[in-house]
């Protein structure tokens, strides 16, 4: 036994040292590869951390802190109703503008909180597969038949795989049933306060990550335009709510908000500043109190410590395979475009799985399409990568590996690439 350990040690060294002896630095495919590497990771730092994630952490923690165990699973625990179950789950991503990183966390929290993996599964697909944004901007850009097709096929993608997850997985869920019983369902306070409370936080995370419109004039353009001030009007809510429902002095919370909107006010033009000022002085707010707002931020936190830092491992290494929208990494864009064209089984099937690792943040997966149709990919792998392409990523796999396991991510994946290819050759055929 102790030979085997010593002769895998001396492999692993082995390894590394050949790999360091034959790094090819000074390459220029390779060099630009670790550039654009630490331009993705630092693009979504900018991008996403502060504006998509922590609010998403914070939802998160109150899913774990606010709503009880007995309401979740009621109705989406493994034996609620499955019409309601996976309706819900099924349609979630029509108010969540989320991309694929943003749903881990609020995945994260139903499922811990008893949800059943069909419908918790369910939800992580539809949150950032069936965004209406992102959906009407493909119909206007890519076509209308693949905008109706994306709508249609995600739907019913996060209900079919959700019910093939529960079923592959019947076993263990029996067990959950049987080891998590139902608790009792101690309401705290009236549903429609903690109704306004998650929308006021959902508010937040929807307007402050709005993104600019094709045009210039509309609905859309007008809610960009006033983006920040709607932001604003949900952060206020949130604090009123906090003082009046949730018992924080309001004291502390007035001092939180003074940096807030003193940066608004003397700094217009960089909103981020003052937005990041209201996530510390929550954080300091909520970790400095007692009882459930305690319990929040606590649980938030944990949900930081574990989803973040692979995020952004994740998103280092897609960004060395990958690069950026528009710059190489290690593997050539040509190959891509050349493994995509026409509507054969191998397109379909490249485009999802390649869709499924790349990282998509929410409406960039359009100009990226819009691009590779220019180049020759047909309209089945097209679609193929809509399904596949922002529901996943490796980030996102590494995240879900941590909340479910290995063979359940492993499972989840696959049938995401599957019904993604089997999805593009259908609509090859029809188009």
């Amino acid at each position: 036994m102790k030979i085997k350990i010593e002769w895998r040690s001396f492999a692993v060294i082995a390894a590394v040292f050949l790999a360091c002896f034959y790094l090819p630095v000074g390459e220029a495919r390779f060099d630009n590869s670790i550039l654009e590497a630490f331009h993705l990771v630092k693009w979504y730092a900018r991008e996403h951390v502060l504006l998509c994630l922590i609010p998403a952490f914070f939802i998160a923690g109150a899913i774990s802190v606010f709503v009880s165990q007995a309401s979740v699973m009621k109705y989406l625990g493994a034996g609620a109703n499955k019409i309601v179950a996976y309706g819900v789950a099924s349609v979630s991503g029509t108010i969540l503008a989320v991309c694929s990183c943003t749903v881990l966390p609020l995945f994260a929290g139903i499922y811990r909180m008893g949800a059943g993996l069909g419908p918790a599964t369910a939800f992580l697909y539809s949150g950032p597969a069936i965004n209406v944004l992102s959906i009407v901007l493909t119909a206007r850009i890519l076509g209308p038949e693949l905008g109706l097709a994306r709508a249609l096929g995600a739907v019913v993608f996060s209900v079919v795989i959700g019910l093939l997850m529960h079923l592959i997985f019947r076993r263990e869920e029996k067990e959950r049933i049987i080891n998590a019983p139902l608790m009792p369902d101690e309401v705290k306070r009236p549903l429609w306060q903690n109704g306004l409370y998650f929308a006021a936080m959902v508010g937040i995370l929807i307007f402050a990550n709005w993104g600019r419109p094709e045009n210039d004039s509309g609905t859309w353009a007008l809610i960009f335009n006033l983006k920040w001030q709607i932001t604003a009007i949900c952060a206020a809510l949130l604090a009123l709510i906090l003082i009046a429902w949730f018992k924080m002095p309001w004291w502390k919370v007035g001092l939180a908000a003074l940096p807030v909107a003193g940066l608004a006010f003397f700094f217009p033009e960089i909103p981020l500043l003052a937005f990041t000022a209201g996530l510390l002085g929550l954080s300091v707010v909520s970790n400095t109190e007692t009882g459930e707002n305690e319990e929040w931020f606590d649980s938030s936190w944990g949900f930081a410590k574990q989803i973040l830092p692979l995020l952004l491992v994740g998103v280092l290494v897609a960004g060395l395979l990958l690069g950026r929208v528009g710059h190489e990494g290690l593997i050539p864009s040509g190959w891509v475009a050349d493994a995509v064209g026409g509507n054969s089984l191998r397109a379909n099937f490249f485009a999802s799985f390649a869709g499924a690792f790349m990282y998509f943040a929410t409406l960039t997966e359009v100009p990226i399409l819009q691009g590779l149709i220019g180049n020759g990919m047909g309209k089945g792998p097209a679609l193929a990568l809509l399904l596949a392409g922002p529901a996943l990523s490796l980030p996102n796999m590494l995240v879900i590996r941590s909340v479910l396991g290995t063979v359940k991510t492993v499972v989840f994946v696959l049938l995401v690439i599957v019904m993604a290819t089997i999805s593009g050759v259908l609509f090859g055929l029809l188009i």
